[in-house]
């Protein structure tokens, strides 16, 4: 038998059998067991969600469905069936028939996927061409008309565009499309939503649905996010420490879980409609004003301002959160505040004097987003969390040491791990690390920017919460930039609302949020995903009857970028 005939024998086995059958699947990584002894089936149409704690192996498991651990070194054991193929079983031709006919994946980051050197239509047809045997007219022509379906606007034109001329939520669309290109039976999407702004992520979602609406593709999704979750999926699997500890019909799961563990993970989901926490009411004097800020990039007719016009002020104990998608220029300003970015025009006080010189702001630290790339990676973590004390003029190595300790202490973090690198963490421990760093220097001011978004919600209920004790204890201002709306209300006492430079609405979070005045802000909280899949289903479609049909969003997008 061919393997062109053995790969259709399996396609009529798989749908008489299931699209996928996964039968007490182990991945072990060395002494490591990532996966233990899993088993699950979906059928051809449905959507499975595999939901948990980073580390809990569900992206292990995806990559087990199209042969990924394959010359990894990883030891994988019991059955994998994917449209009748046994994915271990499988020789290598077999595998690559398998991958991109009847099932494709789509990875959490698009920038790691795609070729920056070559244009994104090309790449797409690439993949058509190796599966087809398509000639490369027609490749190019299944490019533009896969792009189409995604909803990129001028697909003709866009599909000679490079990944960095694309926004992130384009991106993560271009890598759907090639996904479809060859029309799989299944798509695998590891964290296809994780750090894009949520009206970027109700689309993506939303795309994912009409396509399974339309091609009865069925759909694996993998999340840390219980809300995203909610928005797209029928069926349930909650992983932890590599095993299937709660699985049934989302709807039931959410509603009613029987574990612990699973309850735990919905307490810990921020939600916009959660009664706050109440905060202290006793507020210091300002620490930052800003008055009519302006921050321009490039020159003459190239020229454009990321953040203009902007006037805000915070106090101490006081933590303003600053919302906004992407290009909404909150990053820019979150910069200027701490003295990164020098302003084109406008005045900057800190402590009511007014900003002198270039440089950072003394007393004023920041917490960067990515802890991976703010830290250097061939130093200890002790030793970048000394940095600060070193820049100011401290001397005394002993003492250092031990002010170092006590900070890791403080943020939760064992002291005896002085000498340990930022590999040797996990994300959460690493922003506690980033933490560590800014309150070395005692400052009155900390800038957080994006500090979570790529965390789970249990790490980020942690980090979180850390940050508000901190405040309480030490008196700290902050402010907290971010693209999550349900985090931003559960750890501000105002929120200033940004798109394209400019604060359209400003006030308590309160006010903001239980009677937002701009359409802009209301656009933004009608997307923060449902933990209810009844109500996720009322939003889709309401969205959908606003702007039918992806293109129609993908070109709002575009137009905002």
């Amino acid at each position: 038998m061919s393997p062109d005939q053995s790969l259709e024998q399996g396609l009529v086995q798989g749908l008489v059998q299931g699209l996928v059958q996964v039968d007490d699947l182990s991945v072990e990584f060395g002494d490591v067991r990532a996966v233990d002894s899993v088993s699950f089936t979906l059928e051809r149409g449905g959507a499975l969600g595999l939901v948990g704690e980073s580390g809990s192996g569900k992206s292990t498991v995806a990559s087990a469905l199209l042969g990924l651990h394959r010359g990894t070194g990883a030891r994988v054991t019991g059955s994998v069936r994917v449209g009748g193929t046994d994915v271990g079983a499988a020789t290598d031709a077999e595998l690559r028939r398998l991958r991109g006919p009847v099932a494709a994946m789509v990875f959490q980051d698009p920038l790691s996927s795609l070729d920056p050197y070559y244009a994104v239509g090309d790449q797409i047809a690439e993949v058509y061409r190796t599966h087809s045997k398509a000639s490369r007219r027609a490749a190019r022509a299944r490019a533009v008309e896969v792009l189409d379906r995604v909803g990129i606007p001028d697909a003709q034109r866009r599909a000679r565009s490079r990944p960095h001329e694309f926004s992130g939520g384009m991106r993560q669309r271009a890598l759907i499309a090639m996904a479809l290109a060859c029309e799989p039976q299944l798509i695998v999407a590891d964290e296809p939503t994780t750090a894009l702004d949520v009206t970027v992520q109700a689309q993506i979602l939303d795309l994912l649905h009409e396509l399974r609406e339309e091609t009865g593709m069925g759909l694996l999704l993998v999340t840390h996010d219980v809300g995203v979750a909610a928005e797209s999926i029928d069926d349930v699997l909650v992983m932890r420490h590599g095993r299937v500890v709660e699985s049934g019909a989302v709807a039931d799961v959410l509603s009613a879980p029987r574990e612990a563990y699973t309850r735990q993970l919905l307490s810990a989901v921020p939600r916009v409609d959660a009664a706050r926490e109440e905060r202290p009411g006793d507020l210091g004097d300002v620490v930052v004003e800003a008055e009519g800020l302006r921050r321009e990039f490039g020159r003459g007719k190239r020229a454009f301002a990321a953040v203009d016009g902007v006037s805000l002020s915070v106090r101490r104990g006081e933590t303003l959160g600053i919302v906004g998608e992407s290009g909404s220029g909150k990053t820019t300003l979150g910069r200027m505040l701490v003295g990164l970015l020098e302003p084109t025009a406008g005045q900057l006080r800190h402590g009511g004097a007014e900003k002198s010189g270039k440089g950072v702001v003394p007393g004023v630290q920041m917490v960067f987003q990515d802890p991976v790339s703010s830290l250097n990676p061939r130093r200890s973590v002790g030793e970048s969390i000394a940095d600060p004390l070193r820049a100011r003029g401290d001397r005394d190595e002993n003492a250092i040491r031990t002010r170092v300790r006590d900070l890791m202490e403080r943020v939760g973090l064992d002291p005896a791990h002085y000498g340990r690198y930022p590999h040797e963490f996990s994300g959460g421990q690493r922003q506690r690390v980033g933490i560590a760093r800014a309150l070395a220097a005692e400052p009155r001011l900390i800038v957080c920017d994006e500090p979570v978004s790529a965390l789970d919600v249990t790490t980020q209920a942690q980090v979180t919460a850390l940050l508000a004790e901190l405040q309480r204890e030490l008196g700290l201002a902050l402010v907290f930039v971010a693209h999550d709306l349900a985090v931003v209300r559960q750890v501000s006492d105002r929120v200033a609302v940004m798109r394209r430079g400019r604060i359209v609405e400003y006030g308590s979070v309160d006010e903001v949020y239980g009677s937002p005045q701009d359409p802009y802000t209301r656009q933004l909280l009608a997307a923060v995903p449902a933990l209810d899949p009844a109500a996720a289903a009322a939003r889709r479609t309401a969205r959908r009857a606003v702007s039918p049909g992806a293109s129609g969003a993908a070109g709002k997008e575009l137009a905002a970028a």
